[in-house]
């Protein structure tokens, strides 16, 4: 049967059949993104070509379409008859067999590049591909059913070609993660990833300079940036004199320069805009100042650094893929080592997918009160009731860097106590009582701001009967002060005045918080006696809201417990402030005490720079071998009480307990030494092995070594410690193995 059509149906139809033929030579072109992979060397010319012959087979039909439009569009015009149609389609016939060769010869030469292209590629909706079954890869189909299922809940997986069919799946799961074998007809090569880069062989030098890490930070801004860079300033001189120091010293270690990148996660996204509002109202400044001098050690040792408080710029320095997170990163990571913080190590996590646990080794975690091994394991720390918001993250627990020595399953990382600046201008003589006799009697209350003196007006007043009393405490604008009448407040002063402040006072007053800063450190280093309160019972994460949540048991039994029991008196004094008679006559006894500066060693730049050298150089948390830093040769084997940690066993003993050295005792052979009788011995996942219970004659040895633990004790529990001795006012570091 035949049909009559009209020279506008006609048009028509011909116009769609030959739009649509066109669209589908166009996708099958070659996206100018998606051949961006293309092998070294290729130039733009030959990556061009193979979509060469399709580019000109959809431009002339482009242009035959074009003229049918155009007919189209002069439908009702006169002159346009069946006849101009009939010459069009002549026209068109003369091309066929031209156009018909011409795809042939292109078509072809797709079929036998197909396999050649790029991953990236997307397979097309025809191709068959089946989940293969391999021992070696035991959840390749549970990944591909989440792909299936998940592919489109984040950008990077089509970043990477994932388009939904099973064959991009298995390209991805295959060459990106890893989960599925090669595909049929495709090497396996490592993952582009999971690639080494070639070892540095460049020595680290020891300088005498700040310059680079004053070019590191000049990219960076906002007020704790800006205090960062002022405390690197305003203590560069003595950065240098202990870096010539340190190189006329005969006990240095060869090391190779590293790349490292700091990145202070607190300071980066919504984190960093409420921490940044706080620094100028008074808020926590430890952080920073433990910042400031972690790169300056770094930058006096030779290494290369990076510094960075921005999140978008941390996924450029990764390679992160675009995205939520979910994919790994698109290149080998290229720093040795990123010291950062737990909102850091979040912001690493949710940026570089699988590529996060292989890479986890490098990192090095600043956290100030300390994360203990049960807290850290997550599956035991679950099980077990130490389940917080921080901690689980499965690092190795000398990857945790603390501000003082008070977790010894953690690196002591510390800062430098600074020292008061003598030529400050622009201060008020009334302000800072010039006068010497006044300044032996002054005393410096030690809170910013005003919920820190809540319920301590009684204690302060008591300090105020003997010592005049001054406090620099913020205040809002416009605000009345709620401090008793007897102090004299200076509001908020710059580091320089603070210290200068201080430098005047013969005593430094507690309030009970803020717990564990460098403040009272340095305070006793410029002279003043540091006055704090006990607390009965300790502080902890039972009974304290500040500690509840945090990922440690410890029991805190002063404002600064390194101050009470490694400093004490005279230049620590620790009081019942519900106590005024004790209060007073410490304060009197204070002031009858002739009270010199004192610094430990491990808070001056030589001893902050030993510890960062020796870290460096020795731990090594990407290495499957056993520790060996410190050597055996350092071990000291203690079989503790019943029902104590072996962090207190080793301090009766005027040691520190060794996490790096438990591995030398988790054997049966440990026991046998220490004439211990087993009647049986199991090994087991417990944060208290390895131990011995009298009851039955128990050996307890440890089955993950993340959970060897100098904290955790047990009543029923006899732990077998690692103590070590520590050389004098340096406790990381130990005499039997110091470079």
């Amino acid at each position: 049967m035949h049909v009559a059509l009209r020279p506008r149906s006609g048009c028509l139809v011909l116009c769609l059949c030959l739009s649509a033929f066109t669209l589908l030579l166009q996708s099958l072109w070659v996206p100018a993104e998606i051949i961006s992979e293309e092998p070294a060397g290729r130039s733009p010319e030959e990556q061009g070509h193979r979509g060469l012959g399709f580019r000109r087979l959809a431009l002339r039909l482009e242009a035959l379409s074009t003229q049918v439009q155009r007919l189209s569009r002069e439908r009702d015009v006169p002159q346009l008859t069946r006849d101009d149609l009939s010459l069009l389609l002549q026209s068109f016939r003369k091309d066929q067999l031209g156009l018909a060769r011409l795809m042939e010869k292109e078509l072809k030469r797709v079929s036998m590049r197909l396999e050649q292209l790029s991953p990236l590629i997307h397979t097309g909706p025809n191709e068959k591909c089946e989940v293969p079954t391999d021992r070696a890869y035991p959840v390749c189909a549970e990944k591909v059913e989440f792909l299936r299922a998940r592919w489109q809940s984040d950008p990077c997986y089509a970043f990477y070609g994932v388009d939904g069919t099973t064959c991009s799946i298995l390209t991805y799961l295959s060459q990106i993660e890893d989960f599925c074998p090669p595909r049929l007809g495709r090497n396996h090569s490592a993952l582009p990833w999971h690639q080494k880069n070639h070892s540095y062989t460049k020595k680290a030098e020891i300088r005498t300079t700040l310059s680079p890490l004053h070019a590191a930070i000049r990219n960076n801004s906002g007020p704790a940036v800006t205090f960062i860079r002022s405390r690197v300033e305003r203590m560069s001189e003595r950065w240098k004199q202990a870096a010539v120091r340190m190189r006329q010293s005969s006990n240095q270690t060869d090391s190779t320069q590293m790349k490292v990148l700091l990145y202070p996660g607190a300071l980066a996204g919504s984190a960093g805009q409420r921490f940044e509002a706080l620094v100028e109202r008074g808020g926590p400044l430890g952080e920073l100042v433990q910042w400031a001098d972690l790169s300056a050690s770094l930058t006096i040792l030779g290494h290369n650094l990076t510094f960075s408080t921005s999140q978008q710029q941390l996924h450029r320095l990764i390679g992160a893929a675009p995205g939520h997170g979910s994919c790994p990163i698109q290149r080998p990571l290229t720093f040795d080592l990123i010291y950062t913080d737990y909102h850091g190590l979040a912001h690493l996590q949710g940026a570089m997918g699988l590529a996060f646990l292989h890479y986890q080794c490098r990192f090095r975690i600043l956290d100030s009160f300390g994360t203990e091994p049960a807290f850290n394991l997550g599956s035991y720390a679950r099980s077990h009731g130490y389940k917080t918001l921080w901690g689980s993250w499965g690092l190795q627990p000398l990857q945790y860097m603390t501000m003082f020595p008070h977790t010894p399953d953690n690196s002591f990382l510390g800062f430098v106590s600074e020292e008061a600046v003598k030529d400050v201008k622009d201060v008020k003589e009334e302000e800072l009582e010039s006068d010497s006799n006044r300044k032996n009697r002054i005393a410096v209350v030690y809170g910013k701001q005003d919920y820190m003196w809540k319920g301590k007006s009684e204690y302060v007043e008591v300090i105020s009967e003997e010592l005049e009393t001054h406090a620099t405490v913020y205040q809002p604008p416009g605000l009345t002060s709620n401090l008793p009448s007897f102090i004299r407040n200076h509001g908020l002063l710059t580091q320089e005045h603070f210290l200068r402040l201080l430098r005047g006072a013969k005593v430094f007053v507690g309030l009970g918080f803020p717990y564990e800063g460098p403040a009272p450190i340095e305070a006793i280093a410029l002279g003043c006696v540091f006055l704090q309160p006990r607390f009965d019972p300790p502080h902890s994460s039972e009974n304290n809201d500040f500690y509840k949540g945090k990922p440690t048991t410890r029991q805190i039994s002063s404002q600064h417990p390194y101050a009470e029991k490694l400093i004490g008196k005279p230049h620590v004094w620790t009081v019942d402030v519900s106590n005024k008679t004790e209060v007073r006559e410490a304060v009197r006894a204070i002031l009858r005490t002739e009270v010199k500066p004192f610094t430990p060693r491990e808070f001056t730049c030589e001893g902050m720079l030993e510890r960062v050298l020796d870290y460096i150089a020795h731990q090594d948390f990407c290495s499957k071998s056993l520790p060996t830093w410190p050597p055996e040769c350092a071990l000291r084997v203690h079989l503790g009480p019943l029902g104590q940690s072996c962090e207190s066993v080793c301090q009766r003993s005027s040691l520190v307990c060794e996490p790096a050295l438990f591995h030398h005792l988790n054997t049966p052979a440990a026991f046998a030494r220490l004439k211990i009788g087993c009647s049986s011995t199991r090994q087991e996942v417990n944060h208290l092995f390895p131990a011995y219970s009298p009851w039955g004659q128990q050996c307890g040895l440890q089955q993950d070594p993340l959970l060897f633990s100098c904290a955790g004790s047990d009543l029923s529990q006899r732990r077998l410690c690692p103590c070590r001795a520590h050389l004098p006012g340096q406790v990381a570091l130990s005499p039997d193995c110091l470079s």
